[in-house]
C-alpha cells in the first residue's frame, strides 16, 4: 500500500507560493490580487488568502518543544490541562464559603475570592471562608482594594496553625498599582508607596509562599477600552518592565521578582489572531526578560490567566454573547493560557444569577471533558497561518513596547498621554465600524429582535462604565467601552419614550429584487433603534401603500424601490405624506442631489454612520436620549 501511494504521489508535481499565486490571479480574472485578498487587520497585518511552508522558513522558533524556550508552545511538557476558574463577591463568608464549596464540587478547580464590601477581613473570617476547601488541589485567587500584605499573614498563620507547608497555598493576590492608576487616573496612595507595597510583598511572597503570584500586569483594561490585540500585549509589556526596573533598581533579584508575577490578558472574538496573541505573549515575555538575566528568561515562563472581555458583550439578545464566550474560550485555550475565568454572559448589565455562572462553567467543562481541549499541547503548532499570525503579532508588539520604552516608560508615556491616544485612535476606527455596521454586532446593529425589552431587568450601573473615585488624578485614565452601548443607550430611550415605539412602515413597490434589498436593509437599520417595523410584500403602485401608512398610524414611511424609479415617485410621494409622517428613501439614488433640492432630505443606505442617523430620527421623534 505504501508504493502504491507513494506512486500516486509522484503524479502531483509540488506547487510553489508562484504557482498557487498564478493559479489565484488566473481564477480572479487578473483582478488586483493585493487589493482583493490580502485584507489589512485593525493591527496593521496583511492577511494573505493562503499560507504555505515557506510563510515560516524565516521563523526563529518553528521547531520550539512545549516547555523549551522561547515557550511560544507552552510550558507544559505533556497535554494541555488549565485551570477552570469562577470567581465569587463575598457579600457575607459564610455564604460565599457555601458557594466555593459547591462550584468546586461542580468542577471549579480555581476559586477568585473579590472583596468590595468586607475591605480587609480578619483572620477568623479568612478561616470561615477557606473552611474545607483543599488548598493542596484548588488554586485560589484574591482581589482586594485595600493593601493586600494581610492576606499573606493569614495565610502564614492558617500554615503555622495546621502545620501545614506553605507550598499548599497556591494562586494569586490582585496587586497591581499601574493597573489602578490606568483605570482610575490616580495612585492608591503614591507611586513610592504602592510601589514598597509590592516590594513587600515580593519579598514577603519569595521567602514564605514561592507559589503565589502577587503582582498582576492586567492587559484586559486595555482590551476593554478599545485597544487591538497587539496594542494589548504591548502595553502589558511595558507595565511588566515598569515592574522589572523598579524592584530590580530596589536591590531585587529578578529571580525573585519575576515567578511572582502574573499576566492577565483578555480574549476576544477575533478566533485566529486570540490563539496567536496568547502564543506571541509568552515569547514577548522571554525577549523581555532576557534584557535583565539570559539564564533565567531561558528556565522561566509567564503565568498566563485569560478572562473573557466584556468589550464586545450586549445588552440586547444577551443570549448570543454565549457564543461569543465559547470563541474566546477556545482561543484562550488552544494559545495555551494556564487559567481560564469565563464571565457569565449577563455580567455586563446586571449580577450574574446561578443560572449564567452554570452556563460559564460548563461551557469550560465541556471543552475539557467532550471536546477533549486539554489533551494536546498547542494543537495549533506547526499551522502556517497561525505560526505566521504569531510571529507577526510579536514583532508589532515589540516594536510599540520599544517605542514606549524611548518614551521613558510606560508610566511616563502614560502621563503624556501617548498610551491614552493610541488606545482611543483604535477605538475610534472600531467604532466607525460598528457604526457603519462594517463590523457587525449580531442583536445589536445587525439581525436586532426590535420587540425585545431589557429596560427594567438591567443595572444601569453595571451595563454603562461610571468612573471610579480616586485621589487627585495624576493622568486622564484608560476607561473601559464596550462597542454595542451607543446602540444600547438609543435603544433604551426608545424603550422610555412616552409615547411608546414610532412605528415605521415600509413602502415598498417597482423593481421586486431591489424592493425587497431594501426594505430588508431599512427594517434592520431601524429595527437597531428598537422601532416597530411593519414590513409589506410589496405594492402594485406607490400609491396604494400610503393610504396603508396612514391606516397603520406610521411616524416613519420608508420608500423602498430601485433608483430609476425614485426621480419620478419620490416627488410625488413626498407631496402625499408630508406633515403626516417622516419620508425616508432608502439608498442613495444618483438623483439624491435633485431630490434634497425639493426638499426631500432623509436617505438611508449602506455604509452609512447608523448611530448617528439614529440619533437623529429620535431628535425627530421627539425621544429624549
Amino acid at each position: 500500500m505504501d508504493r502504491k501511494r507513494e506512486r500516486l504521489l509522484e503524479e502531483f508535481a509540488p506547487l510553489s507560493r508562484e504557482d498557487w499565486e498564478a493559479r489565484i490571479i488566473q481564477d480572479c480574472r487578473d483582478a488586483e490580487y493585493a487589493e482583493k485578498l490580502i485584507w489589512k487587520s485593525p493591527e496593521q497585518i496583511n492577511v494573505k488568502p493562503f499560507y504555505c511552508a515557506e510563510d515560516i522558513l524565516d521563523l526563529e522558533y518553528p521547531e520550539a518543544l512545549p516547555g523549551v524556550f522561547p515557550f511560544v508552545r507552552g510550558n507544559k511538557l505533556t497535554g494541555n490541562a488549565w485551570e477552570i476558574r469562577q470567581d465569587i463577591r463575598v457579600h457575607n463568608i459564610t455564604d460565599a464559603n457555601k458557594k466555593a464549596l459547591f462550584v468546586i464540587d461542580k468542577g471549579v478547580q480555581a476559586v477568585g475570592f473579590e472583596f468590595r464590601e468586607i475591605r480587609q477581613p480578619d483572620y477568623q473570617d479568612f478561616k470561615r471562608l477557606i473552611d474545607n476547601i483543599n488548598i493542596e488541589k484548588i488554586t485560589l485567587h484574591w482581589t482586594t482594594d485595600g493593601d493586600p500584605a494581610y492576606l499573606l499573614d493569614h495565610c502564614k498563620r492558617f500554615a503555622g496553625e495546621h502545620h501545614a507547608d506553605p507550598l499548599m497555598f497556591n494562586g494569586s493576590i490582585s496587586f497591581d498599582p499601574l493597573g489602578w492608576l490606568t483605570r482610575t487616573g490616580s495612585f492608591r496612595n503614591s507611586f513610592d508607596m504602592d510601589m514598597k507595597q509590592g516590594e513587600q510583598l515580593i519579598r514577603y511572597a519569595s521567602r514564605m509562599f514561592p507559589s503565589i503570584r502577587v503582582i498582576m500586569i492586567n492587559g484586559r483594561h486595555f482590551t476593554d477600552a478599545g485597544a487591538s490585540c497587539v496594542q494589548e500585549l504591548a502595553f502589558s509589556l511595558a507595565v511588566a518592565a515598569e515592574y522589572l526596573s523598579c524592584y530590580t533598581d530596589r536591590g531585587m533579584k529578578l529571580e525573585n521578582i519575576a515567578p511572582h508575577m502574573q499576566l492577565n490578558l483578555s480574549a476576544g472574538s477575533n478566533f485566529f489572531f486570540e490563539i496567536a496573541k496568547f502564543r506571541a505573549s509568552r515569547i514577548l515575555w522571554s525577549n523581555l526578560l532576557m534584557a535583565f538575566d539570559k539564564e533565567l528568561a531561558k528556565r522561566s515562563s509567564v503565568h498566563i490567566q485569560c478572562i473573557t472581555t466584556k468589550r464586545n458583550k450586549t445588552i440586547y439578545d444577551s443570549r448570543v454573547n454565549l457564543l461569543r464566550l465559547t470563541t474566546e474560550a477556545m482561543a484562550a485555550i488552544l494559545g495555551g493560557c494556564d487559567s481560564l475565568l469565563i464571565e457569565p454572559y449577563d455580567i455586563c448589565f446586571k449580577e450574574p444569577d446561578d443560572f449564567s455562572e452554570r452556563l460559564a462553567r460548563n461551557l469550560q467543562i465541556i471543552l475539557r471533558e467532550e471536546a477533549h481541549f486539554s489533551k494536546i499541547a498547542d494543537p495549533a503548532g506547526g499551522a502556517y497561518y497561525i505560526e505566521s499570525l504569531t510571529d507577526a503579532i510579536c514583532s508589532n508588539a515589540w516594536n510599540i513596547f520599544l517605542e514606549t520604552e524611548r518614551k521613558g516608560g510606560y508610566l511616563e508615556a502614560l502621563k503624556c498621554g501617548s498610551i491614552q491616544k493610541e488606545i482611543r485612535d483604535n477605538d475610534g476606527q472600531t467604532y466607525e465600524n460598528v457604526a457603519s455596521a462594517k463590523q457587525v454586532i449580531v442583536g445589536t446593529n445587525a439581525y436586532p429582535d426590535n420587540n425585545e425589552k431589557v429596560y427594567g431587568s438591567l443595572d444601569p450601573d453595571i451595563a454603562f462604565y461610571r468612573q471610579p473615585v480616586g485621589n487627585q488624578p495624576v493622568v486622564d485614565p484608560v476607561i473601559p467601552v464596550r462597542t454595542s452601548s451607543e446602540f444600547e443607550n438609543i435603544r433604551l430611550a426608545t424603550e422610555k419614550h412616552p409615547a411608546g415605539r414610532p412605528k415605521v412602515f415600509m413602502l415598498t413597490y417597482g423593481d421586486m429584487a431591489m424592493r425587497h434589498a431594501r426594505s430588508l436593509f431599512a427594517c434592520n437599520f431601524f429595527g437597531s433603534a428598537g422601532y416597530e417595523v411593519i414590513d409589506n410584500p410589496g405594492f402594485e403602485v406607490f400609491s396604494e401603500g400610503i393610504p396603508a401608512a396612514f391606516d397603520a398610524k406610521a411616524d416613519i414611511i420608508v420608500a423602498c424601490s430601485s433608483d430609476d424609479e425614485y426621480m419620478d415617485t419620490i416627488p410625488q410621494i413626498f407631496s402625499m405624506v408630508q406633515g403626516k409622517a417622516i419620508l425616508v428613501v432608502a439608498g442613495a439614488p444618483a438623483c439624491m442631489d435633485d431630490l434634497r433640492r425639493q426638499g426631500i432630505m432623509d436617505f438611508i443606505y449602506k455604509g452609512i454612520n447608523m448611530i448617528e442617523a439614529l440619533q437623529y430620527f429620535h431628535n425627530k421623534l421627539g425621544i429624549a436620549l
